[in-house]
């Protein structure tokens, strides 16, 4: 809560009664002003300028210095930039106490990779830079930070794309850290923000195995698919669809890619892994997100499964883009009728933009040759507004038995009412 949010609002809730005049000082009292928040921020701004540019100095100069001297200036710069934000932590200012030490963290990685070359060290594996996301993974333990609880993620990923790109191999030590580190984490201190980029970092390292290890595209969503179950699981409802978010977005860019291309067997041949393996690991997950999904309420989303059908089996060619397009109508139509049902408008926003999503790739790929432009939105309207009217007859009937209902409870009499009394 912000000084000027107390400002704007407390004068109402004088008058309405809900404070008192006195209380109203005692809120504006606990909230300093930005103003001078600001001007304590001066000597601390002023000091990460002095020290930027006594590193440009020490960068200009780096190669000329003696080894003992760019080593101690590494370990004295970690250091005091650990010491610094346990200083501002102790004094209450958490943000510049976080910060400080989310530099500690990037400022050990860096420290690495230098201490490496300094002494011409020859990296043949990923264990120096695995030191790298461990202590991320445990600030983030530490210290009751967002920023920290990204750091290791994006750490995480960024010392996976190294692995892959320059060693040729997959660290799954990393992987395993950021999913179960990381992730137990968030589980116990659920963060929307935290949940989408961890969603994003793991799927980001699934992509990078999948491509060193030159599988079927298909085989990523295995992984992406344990972590939407890992979304049903938990019971903060907000932050386990933050989670699922990345994946669903990954899984209907997957289903459309396949409606808009899918029609030949060469790309459809780059999807398809061995029948039993795939579709056993598929089936393995799929039920426990279902065992999720009954455990905490939530079938109404067993539908985000329709974009993972596995259509891309059937020949290529008309099979495979109807089949596609009936998966893309079906989601969309899901998803309106969940928004319809919890009045959320977002969701109901989304679901129109997918169902005409549907609409206009069922146009171009099925209908273009022969069907002209404006027929194509005429039609499109028309079923977007059959559907909102079937959804809204269905909530105004629901609606009117639930009064229905009301009314015909017996009501409660006072005794003077009651005959027996």
């Amino acid at each position: 809560m912000s000084r000027k949010f107390l400002e704007t609002e407390s004068p109402a809730w004088v008058t309405e009664g809900l404070i008192t005049a006195e209380q109203q000082q005692r809120l504006l009292a606990r909230y300093p002003p930005e103003a001078v928040q600001a001007v304590g921020l001066l000597p601390l701004l002023g000091s990460i300028l002095l020290l930027l540019s006594a590193l440009s100095v020490v960068a200009a100069n780096w190669q000329s210095l003696p080894t003992q001297m760019r080593l101690g200036l590494l370990l004295a710069t970690l250091a005091a930039t650990y010491a610094g934000g346990e200083y501002f932590l102790r004094r209450g200012n958490r943000r510049v106490g976080h910060g400080l030490v989310g530099v500690g963290l990037v400022f050990f990685g860096v420290s690495i990779i230098l201490t490496s070359q300094l002494y011409q060290l020859v990296g043949y594996d990923v264990s120096g830079l695995l030191a790298w996301v461990v202590v991320g993974v445990l600030l983030s333990y530490l210290y009751e930070s967002q920023a920290l609880a990204l750091l290791p993620i994006i750490i995480g990923a960024a010392v996976q794309t190294y692995c892959t790109q320059a060693l040729g191999t997959f660290s799954y030590a990393t992987m395993g850290l950021v999913a179960l580190g990381s992730g137990y984490r968030w589980w116990r201190r659920p963060d929307t923000i935290v949940a989408s980029v961890l969603a994003t970092g793991l799927l980001w390292q699934a992509a990078l195995w999948v491509a060193l290890s030159h599988a079927k595209i298909t085989w990523f969503f295995i992984p992406a698919m344990l972590v939407y179950a890992a979304g049903d699981w938990h019971p903060a409802r907000p932050a386990s669809r933050a989670l699922q978010g990345p994946v669903l977005i990954a899984a209907y860019l997957f289903a459309l890619g396949l409606a808009l291309f899918g029609e030949t067997d060469q790309y459809a041949g780059l999807l398809r892994p061995p029948v039993l393996a795939y579709l056993g690991a598929l089936a393995a997950v799929f039920g426990l997100s279902v065992a999720g999904k009954r455990q905490r309420g939530r079938l109404a989303s067993l539908p985000d499964w329709l974009l993972l059908l596995p259509g891309f089996y059937l020949p290529g060619g008309l099979p495979l883009a109807i089949a596609t397009l009936v998966v893309l109508y079906a989601h969309a139509g899901s998803v309106l009728a969940r928004a319809h049902r919890s009045g959320e408008a977002e969701q109901l926003t989304l679901g129109t933009v997918l169902f005409v999503v549907a609409t206009m790739v069922a146009y171009f790929k099925l209908t273009w040759a022969f069907l002209d432009k404006s027929l194509f939105f005429l039609i499109g309207g028309v079923l977007l507004l059959g559907l909102s009217w079937f959804l809204r007859r269905r909530n105004a009937q629901r609606l009117a038995a639930g009064v229905a209902t009301v009314a015909g409870a017996p009501t409660p009499t006072s005794p003077d009412q009651n005959p027996a009394a």
